[in-house]
């Protein structure tokens, strides 16, 4: 297990194990890993020579300084964790100054109007914030391959396009979500509540599945309505936002066309902890 927490020198360390003929994977994350990430982990150590794994907390994708400072960061937990997979995995654990240096600010991205829906609206900069940190490290990395769960869907269309745009020679493989016992989409931030809360907390999937069901026979504009009573009821949540769009331009569904694919999103806040959610309609 190599821990490497400079850029130079995991660029160092890929171009003495990583002949011309090997594949590279690669996991960005946050920290706070769990068996969502461990997955992602897996799959690229099964389709790849070797693997690299990110921990690294992005400033530039918080719109909220309280949210940055209270976000999960467990480095110690997370290499126990790795080392589960395998061994041989990389890890570039680098300072905000590594990425950075002196001047923590985002590039500007246009995503082609991606970036105007849903998180980008109630989130300002966030997707700049992602675009900046992950064309950086796919320099640094330069991986084949490149793993992203897709809970963070938008994220994932997002990063899509930024390849494309940018002409960035590496695969982006979208990986099904992984969920608690009751539903719940496993993310790190489910650390931040009670263990009431994480049961609560079913009623999001829950919700997004009846949602599913009632849109086969009902227009977007009902079923987001009936999704906000549905929340009206469970007064420890604060929903921010339901959306159905087209999964692939995310676009909002305004009438349904035929042959064309859908997904539900939504936002809540519990315990002054933001989740997200999303499946296919």
């Amino acid at each position: 297990m190599r821990i490497v927490n400079k850029k130079e020198d995991l660029i160092s360390l890929l171009k003495s194990i990583s002949p011309n003929n090997s594949s590279v994977g690669f996991v960005p994350t946050m920290g706070a890993l769990h068996d969502g990430h461990l997955s992602l982990l897996r799959k690229s150590v099964q389709e790849n020579t070797q693997t690299v794994v990110s921990i690294f907390v992005n400033p530039t994708q918080f719109d909220n300084k309280k949210d940055l400072e209270k976000y999960p960061r467990t480095l110690e937990a997370d290499v126990a964790k790795i080392k589960t997979v395998s061994s041989s995995i990389i890890i570039y654990a680098p300072t905000t100054e590594d990425i950075y240096g002196k001047n923590i600010i985002s590039e500007n991205f246009s995503f082609d109007g991606l970036e105007n829906q849903m998180e980008g609206k109630h989130r300002k900069g966030h997707f700049n914030g992602v675009g900046t940190i992950v064309k950086q490290l796919f320099e640094i990395v330069k991986p084949n391959k490149a793993y992203f769960g897709e809970k963070d869907y938008q994220q994932l269309q997002i990063v899509k396009k930024l390849t494309s745009k940018y002409k960035i020679p590496v695969e982006i493989i979208g990986c099904p979500i992984y969920r608690e016992p009751n539903g719940l989409a496993m993310s790190s931030r489910n650390a931040r509540l009670s263990k009431e809360a994480q049961e609560k907390a079913s009623v999001i999937y829950k919700t997004l599945q009846k949602a599913k069901t009632y849109f086969k026979k009902h227009s977007a504009n009902a079923t987001i309505k009936m999704v906000e009573k549905e929340f009206e009821k469970h007064h420890d949540f604060k929903l921010e936002y339901f959306e159905i769009a087209n999964e692939k331009n995310l676009l909002p569904c305004k009438r349904k066309t035929k042959n064309q694919k859908y997904r539900g999103f939504i936002a809540v806040y519990i315990e002054g902890v933001r989740l997200i959610d999303t499946i296919s309609f």
